[in-house]
């Protein structure tokens, strides 16, 4: 139940056009202003405005006390409108695939018995998950995602990584597509057993 892992021009891609449609609702950010907005670090926020800004799809303005804002260029303009239709195209095929793997593993979690299941990752792909998950006869206990913890998921609170080793559990489906390897990590990182944990979407090098 393998889905095609991002290539590097991929997860580019898919930085800047986060970048750009920040930058495209707003008229004054700072890169500590991105950093913060996308979770992302400093430093890999400046590699990206250095990219975008020799393409010229950004520019720079000098603003009081001794910062930089960066706005769109009209050509960055057109560049996100190009990386949106893309990315689209992208997301569309992951729905499908993730849809069908994530009915596929339900079904065989059923018939070996399991009933409760914890979701490790609250993006779009935990949404498919338990869209899912409702045409089968097993239980979601949690939805644990460190960046979002506190938020909503279908009416559940969200909790930190963490609280996993208070819940009884049979399986924990990784339901993150772009954080996929850190969450795996941090579950690993948690003292939780490998082998009850299940990504849909794996590579060769995504287990550690």
């Amino acid at each position: 139940m393998n889905i095609e892992r991002p290539t590097p021009a991929g997860m580019d891609q898919h930085r800047s056009l986060q970048i750009l449609d920040e930058l495209s609702g707003n008229n004054s950010l700072t890169q500590r202003d991105l950093s913060g907005r996308l979770g992302i670090a400093l430093g890999l926020v400046n590699s990206y405005i250095k990219n975008l800004v020799a393409k010229g799809f950004i520019t720079i303005k000098t603003i009081p006390p001794k910062r930089y804002a960066y706005y769109l260029t009209p050509k960055g303009f057109t560049e996100k409108t190009r990386l949106t239709y893309h990315l689209l195209q992208d997301y569309t095929r992951i729905y499908r695939e993730a849809r069908t793997n994530f009915n596929k593993l339900f079904l065989y979690l059923e018939k070996k018995g399991m009933q409760s299941i914890i979701f490790a990752g609250a993006d779009e792909v935990a949404e498919i998950a338990y869209i899912t998950l409702q045409e089968t006869s097993l239980t979601l206990v949690s939805v644990l995602d460190d960046d979002k913890a506190g938020e909503m998921f279908f009416s559940r609170a969200i909790k930190p990584l963490k609280y996993i080793t208070d819940l009884d559990y049979d399986i924990v489906v990784v339901t993150s597509y772009l954080n996929r390897k850190t969450i795996f990590q941090e579950l690993i990182n948690a003292k939780v057993d490998k082998k009850t944990i299940q990504l849909i979407f794996s590579g060769k090098n995504d287990h550690p």
